[in-house]
């Protein structure tokens, strides 16, 4: 009896670890992930919006059919980037993910407090880089610190009503993914 009950035991201790080992593990071995599927209809650093959610057909994972949904695939090894995309009438939410999907920010016109959420994205060895002037740290200037040199940027708008889908998703479209017109900490010098 008690080499049957030991040996339930030891079925079940071991069932555990190689479940919890396989669901750590698979997000690193999967081929298929977010990134790689959208790397076939995404340019680098350029906003690409994405088709209207249909049941069976979506690209992302748990993606809300009254979003307009747009994404920039970033590669920050020529540089930071210049993100810059305008608030919807509803609400409109910025969400950034690493490689392997880990969230690491999010930002969403609530937050940001103006008709435009603005910020430059860069690794935290540039970051580390820019000058320490009053420029650079200017309150108005939101910088997010990448950990991993590519990722993606996920941009919703949301459309309250679907005849509001249109004006959502042309939202989405003006949003700017981008180098920065000038280098970070280059700004005009307004300084005597």
């Amino acid at each position: 009896m008690i080499r049957l009950l030991f040996a339930i035991v030891a079925g079940i201790v071991i069932g555990g670890i190689v479940h919890l080992v396989s669901v750590l593990a698979l997000p690193r071995i999967a081929t298929q992930d977010a990134y790689s599927r959208l790397t076939a209809i995404t340019m680098v650093n350029a906003v690409t919006a994405l088709p209207s959610t249909e049941p069976g057909k979506t690209l992302l994972p748990f993606m809300d059919p009254a979003f307009a949904l747009a994404v920039c695939r970033y590669d920050l090894s020529n540089g930071p980037i210049k993100l810059a995309v305008p608030v919807s009438q509803s609400y409109t939410s910025v969400s950034f993910y690493t490689r392997s999907e880990v969230a690491y920010y999010a930002i969403n016109d609530r937050s940001a407090g103006r008709r435009i959420i603005e910020l430059d994205l860069m690794t935290e060895a540039q970051h580390a880089e820019l000058p320490e002037d009053e420029d650079v740290t200017a309150a108005d200037r939101l910088i997010i610190d990448s950990p991993t040199p590519t990722g993606l940027i996920v941009l919703k708008a949301l459309a309250a009503e679907p005849g509001l889908m249109q004006q959502a998703q042309a939202t989405l479209v003006s949003a700017q993914c981008g180098a920065p017109a000038e280098p970070p900490g280059k700004k005009g010098t307004g300084k005597r």
